[in-house]
């Protein structure tokens, strides 16, 4: 399935590396394990350390960082015990560019729906019927709970370019009526299948649970405590104002690497408890359905050794098309925190090398050499989980998955906005350039 997803852009753009961090790195003083640790920033400038400092050789640091100088990768950063060690010759130049996110959305997605959860808002094994208004939805689908929209179990019908490609032209009419529309075609809980719709559905149901745009929910409660601000990013809606879930959170690498960050810490963010552990340890739980699967997050399980090459067993990912990737390890205080663009077919062991010769470099404590890249099958472009034109019409209110009532002119009684009518001046579907004022990222 890489291949297919990232085969959606060709844009290459350039990213030398180079180390950071040295004498004069802000980094605070050793601790009990003989470490530093930097306390996470909450502005625009993290503390930094030399790799010894934090228990890695600058020589294998150097190699991996060398290797990593990828001509698809946009930003690059390394972070241990919340110290940047090492990153990108263009991170200060693109670490401030707004970026869609694309599937890392969805972790950012399941990050809000568990402050609502600790908020006592919502509830995990709760069906969605309970959240969503009268009148919409047949009862199967209000049956589904939310722990199967999490952990992509729901049992609707997927398609995964053709449900995600409406939203490249920002044609979607109610991407909460569209999910309702996909058939359910196996019993929740009993298979995972990658669901765009379904993390669509998710949000709108966090938004019903806690009475509070979407949006502003995740700014009040996630972005504001990391000194994210609203003006610095993009957040996509479909053209009745509901928000993406499945993609489309254009977001600045720099705040990123934040919600890696906030990972890292366990929920934590200046002793500020932003996610709590309970729900955070589910969040990163294996299920039965995909032991290399949580809520919305890509988990190291049985068998998922090939995703986190030589990592411990409490590593996880929030993963994105063209990888927009944050890999963090509690454990190791560890996020490794990249965006870019990547060709059809272009280093498709670039992950593997990077993060071997990440695990080469530590020394406190030494990590096992995973071994060479291993070819993988990819997902052929003829499996109908990947397409599917019934999905796509489905936007035009054509077909056997189109909602009733539901158009291009439009939606539930409702008249639709224009198509890319809210966004913002400088911003385009992979990101947002520019001087105007109005144009998101960090000045």
């Amino acid at each position: 399935m890489s291949r297919l997803l990232t085969g959606l852009a060709a844009v290459v753009i350039t990213a030398g590396m180079v180390l950071v961090g040295g004498p004069g790195s802000q980094a605070t003083p050793a601790t009990a394990d003989g470490l530093k640790h930097c306390a996470p920033s909450d502005g625009r400038q993290p503390e930094t350390a030399t790799p010894e400092e934090v228990g890695l050789d600058s020589e294998q640091l150097k190699k991996a960082v060398a290797f990593a100088s990828d001509p698809t990768r946009f930003t690059v950063q390394i972070f241990r015990n919340n110290c940047l060690v090492a990153g990108g010759a263009n991170n200060k130049l693109a670490g401030g560019v707004a970026w869609n996110l694309w599937s890392s959305t969805k972790s950012v997605v399941s990050m809000v729906t568990g402050i609502a959860v600790d908020d006592g808002r919502l509830r995990v094994d709760d069906p969605i019927d309970k959240y969503l208004p009268a009148g919409i939805g047949d009862a199967e689908h209000r049956a589904i709970t939310v722990r199967s929209l999490l952990t992509e179990t729901s049992g609707m019908q997927v398609a995964v370019a053709s449900e995600g490609v409406t939203g490249l032209v920002q044609l979607d009419p109610n991407v909460v009526a569209q999910a309702l529309g996909m058939p359910i075609v196996k019993s929740q809980g009993e298979e995972w299948q990658y669901s765009q719709r379904a993390i669509d559905l998710l949000a709108y149901t966090v938004q019903q649970a806690v009475g509070e745009d979407f949006q502003a929910y995740a700014q009040r409660k996630l972005f504001d405590p990391l000194g994210i601000k609203k003006s610095d990013y993009y957040w996509g809606r479909d053209r009745s104002h509901n928000t993406y879930g499945y993609a489309h959170l254009v977001l600045p690498p720099d705040d990123f690497a934040k919600l890696g960050l906030l990972m890292v810490n366990r929920g934590n963010w200046h002793g500020t408890q932003v996610l709590s552990a309970d729900y955070l340890k589910q969040a990163v739980t294996p299920t039965a359905a995909n032991p290399c699967y949580g809520f919305l997050f890509t988990v190291n399980g049985d068998g998922c050794d090939a995703v986190f090459p030589g990592l411990p067993k409490d590593s996880f990912q929030m993963a994105g098309m063209m990888r927009q990737d944050n890999f963090i390890v509690p454990s190791l205080g560890l996020l490794v925190s990249w965006t870019g663009v990547t060709v059809p077919g272009g280093a498709v062991s670039f992950p593997h090398e990077v993060l071997r010769g990440l695990a080469a470099a530590f020394r406190s404590p030494t990590l096992a050499d995973p071994g060479p890249y291993t070819e993988h099958p990819d997902v052929s472009l003829t499996d109908p989980m990947i397409l599917n034109p019934d999905a796509t019409y489905a936007a035009l209110g054509i077909g056997p998955m189109s909602y009733p009532g539901c158009g291009v002119l439009q939606c539930l009684g409702k008249s639709l906005s224009a198509p890319f009518g809210d966004w913002p001046t400088g911003c385009f579907i992979l990101g947002c350039v520019g001087n105007d004022p109005a144009t998101p990222g960090i000045r």
